[in-house]
């Protein structure tokens, strides 16, 4: 059993930066991949980005690609997400999420999702 918890919500201009931080507790934290998803309002949720557990590769979205940047650190059980040039269609809830699978990219193949935390842009 893995319990995720998203921190680092936060409101920020267009262009500006903001990190999240999802903290894992329970067995075996460094087999999983970790990945992100976020949802907008009226939205299905959708794939951010994807951190595996070897910390070898990682694979993104193409709307976010270039400006977010995902680590992880096995020894404190965390995973980041550096979003950098923000935009209003960043806008979301976002999801940390914990899978046994490689690279996953579909909701379907993680095991533990945290709570979300909201992430608002103003334009």
């Amino acid at each position: 059993q893995v319990q995720l918890v998203e921190s680092g919500r936060g409101l920020v201009q267009a262009g500006g930066s903001l990190r999240l931080s999802c903290a894992a507790s329970g067995r075996s934290f460094s087999r999983y991949a970790m990945g992100w998803f976020r949802q907008a309002p009226g939205k299905e949720r959708e794939f951010v980005g994807v951190i595996n557990w070897s910390v070898s590769n990682t694979y993104y979205a193409d709307s976010v690609k270039g400006r977010f940047t995902i680590s992880r650190d096995n020894a404190r059980n965390t995973v980041y997400l550096q979003m950098n040039s923000l935009k209003p269609e960043d806008t979301a809830v976002y999801y940390c999420a914990a899978s046994r699978s490689y690279t996953p990219d579909e909701e379907y193949e993680y095991d533990y999702w945290g709570q979300g935390t909201q992430v608002t842009v103003s334009s």
